[in-house]
């Protein structure tokens, strides 16, 4: 229960931190403190100086905790399920259900100190999802396979994000990442020889 009271507040304080910003504008990011981002979650500042140490932070949460359940998921999917498909499900499940927010992320992936906050985080998971892609594949963990199957995905997934963003009618989300996937995790990419 109490990790999910923490869970509940880290992601109240994100939505508060990321609404305020795009009520603001286009420099909404510059406009918003924390004091506003604090009162907007229902919490204190202090309470928000214990879950995150930036405004960039804090807007960036929500990927973040994506990223992270990535590998989880993926271990979650049936054994029997291709690699290709397991991953395309999982990172589908992660990224695409329900699908993101237009405004936001376009505020994320457009602004230099939100795109920085994004990558750390995609960087953040692309160890514990090798280890699930080692684990499906029969794999050391130390083999190189692995690792850069994991950076290919997060790849596609910041690819897909930007390729649907850039649509003036786009399709939806999930159709655009699964074929950014399908680019990356075709036969050759899983090809042993």
């Amino acid at each position: 229960m109490r990790t999910r009271n923490k869970q509940a507040t880290r992601e109240a304080i994100s939505e508060a931190a990321l609404r305020l910003a795009l009520e603001k504008g286009p420099d909404g990011l510059a406009l918003v403190r924390v004091r506003d981002i604090a009162e907007a979650a229902g919490v204190a500042p202090r309470t928000y100086n214990n879950y995150f140490s930036s405004r960039e932070e804090a807007i960036c949460a929500f990927q973040a905790d994506q990223a992270r359940r990535l590998g989880r998921a993926l271990r979650d999917r049936p054994v029997e399920e291709s690699l290709d498909n397991a991953v395309i499900a999982a990172t589908i499940e992660v990224f695409a259900d329900p699908e993101p927010d237009r405004g936001g992320l376009k505020m994320i992936m457009s602004t230099p100190t939100l795109q920085g906050e994004a990558l750390k985080a995609f960087a953040m998971a692309e160890g514990p999802l090798a280890a699930a892609i080692a684990e499906r594949l029969g794999d050391d963990t130390d083999e190189l396979r692995p690792v850069v199957l994991a950076a290919a995905v997060a790849a596609a997934v910041r690819a897909a994000g930007q390729h649907w963003l850039s649509s003036a009618d786009p399709w939806p989300f999930a159709e655009v990442l699964g074929e950014a996937l399908r680019q990356v995790l075709g036969p050759r990419a899983l090809d042993r020889s």
